[in-house]
């Protein structure tokens, strides 16, 4: 069911609010959204339902004086936002665990609303109870997580570097990523890493012309240790820069080598991910990873002699999965007890190769993410970064824990938008922040790898004029 908006600027949010509310073709609700506007005086009108049974929910509002024209509009929006999530939960009788808001980064934007002064920060939570209809768990939630977030630097001089291997060994089911099958390119690898090669060369000359300071370096995917420790080695040797952080993700264990790990240790990489996602081999079948878990545990210890900092990623609401099993998986967890952990929630995108499939055990899937908070919590571990996806199940969130001061600044950067992303290889994104204007741009490379050997002249020329 799509939602009929007078506006046709704010039907995007409030549709993917109702889309919070109900599964696909299962609304049965016709809404239809009507504005009127009469100095400051706001008023928003649904309709809702048809013909004789159609019901009008009104309310007004009144926006501020004087503010610029940006943030009346993001005002606006979000008064609509939660007149329509206090129409369609009174209907429902049912409540969200992030209430009106839709985002990919609350935390973003409650500092948001701190930064401009419209709350103070010992506020936060409440605010997003009263006015924001989040639920008291995920408003404490955010507020942990601004308070572990002290990494911080708002300094346009300051860029991260990302460089994007979008290859794995296979794909799973879940997966909505563009990132090729190793099979399927393996005749390319070479040409492409020539390319990002060239690309990455290019930015240098950029980067040094422009004064910029390069704060961290992430190699992610894809699976970047798909690359053989020749192909790993050559690309490094080009990433010369002193940071104190650098992350590799391994993510598959499959293709992790002591081998591998040691090109990556010489090469000044800090940090890498081992990401099991389930330690129920049954569903690494069902989902189509090949690893098993002795695969997973000696990747651990090679990774643990190697001295890197290490992140496991898992997910809950995984295809069949129970609770008992994902507390399993827990419960390994912390027998291994990483540096970080982050916990994901099942996303149902239309690139995955579930979607459509029933999501079964949708009680389970909130159960696990509480669990999750809880026992890391009684385990030592923080909250530090989070982030929202369409589709997740039951409207939850991906969380990054860490413990001992282990923070991934990269992550904090990217997902709080405080710094610019110097963004390479195929379907990488660059991100530059202006953050006396409080503006973001960004500029997309071609998304699949084909195009970006092809069209690698012109991806270089438009990453240069865009940092210039």
């Amino acid at each position: 069911m799509k939602i009929c908006c007078q506006n046709i600027e704010y039907e995007k949010d409030l549709q993917d609010l109702v889309n919070l509310f109900f599964d696909e073709e299962d609304c049965p609700f016709s809404i239809e959204h009507l504005d009127e506007r009469e100095g400051n005086l706001l008023k928003s009108v649904f309709l809702v339902g048809s013909g004789e049974e159609r019901k009008k929910f009104e309310k007004s509002f009144v926006l501020p004086s004087g503010v610029d024209a940006l943030l009346e509009k993001s005002l606006t929006k979000r008064h609509f936002k939660n007149h329509l999530y206090q129409v369609l939960s009174d209907l429902t009788k049912k409540s969200l665990p992030w209430g009106s808001l839709t985002g990919v980064r609350p935390t973003k934007f409650a500092r948001d609303l701190v930064e401009r002064g419209e709350i103070k920060p010992h506020l936060v939570s409440e605010t997003l109870v009263r006015e924001y209809f989040v639920s008291p768990q995920k408003a404490k939630l955010v507020t942990q997580i601004l308070q572990n977030q002290k990494s911080i630097i708002k300094n346009d001089k300051l860029v991260d570097l990302f460089l994007n291997i979008p290859i794995c060994p296979t794909r799973c089911n879940y997966c909505s990523f563009i990132s090729s099958e190793l099979k399927t390119v393996v005749g390319r690898v070479e040409e492409y890493l020539d390319c990002l090669i060239n690309e990455l060369e290019a930015m240098k000359k950029v980067i040094a012309e422009k004064s910029y300071i390069v704060r961290n370096i992430y190699i992610g995917g894809g699976t970047p240790t798909v690359l053989t420790a020749e192909q790993l080695a050559r690309l490094l040797s080009h990433l010369t820069y002193a940071v104190s952080e650098f992350t590799v993700e391994c993510g598959r264990a499959d293709t992790i080598t002591k081998e591998k790990l040691d090109v990556l240790k010489q090469n000044g990489v800090t940090r890498i991910s081992i990401n099991p996602q389930t330690f129920c081999e049954a569903t690494l079948k069902r989902i189509g990873r090949k690893s098993t878990n002795k695969e997973v545990f000696d990747a651990y210890m090679l990774a643990m002699e190697e001295d890197f900092v290490v992140n496991m990623d898992i997910i809950a609401g995984l295809s069949g999965e129970r609770f008992a099993t994902f507390k399993k998986t827990i419960s390994t967890l912390l027998e291994l007890y990483p540096q970080n952990i982050t916990v994901h929630t099942l996303s149902v995108k239309n690139a995955s190769q579930i979607r459509g499939e029933e999501i079964k055990y949708k009680n389970d899937i909130t159960k696990m993410v509480d669990y999750a908070e809880k026992t890391l919590a009684e385990n030592g571990y923080k909250p530090y970064y989070m982030y929202r996806q369409k589709h997740q199940v039951g409207g939850l969130e991906n969380v990054g824990y860490f413990r001992d001061d282990t923070v991934c600044r990269f992550n904090i950067d990217s997902m709080e938008d405080t710094s610019s992303v110097i963004a390479l290889g195929a379907g990488a994104i660059s991100k530059r922040v202006f953050s006396i204007e409080n503006r973001i741009e960004r500029q997309p490379n071609c998304k699949f790898i084909e195009d970006y050997i092809s069209r690698i002249d012109e991806m270089i020329d438009k990453k240069i004029k865009f940092f210039s």
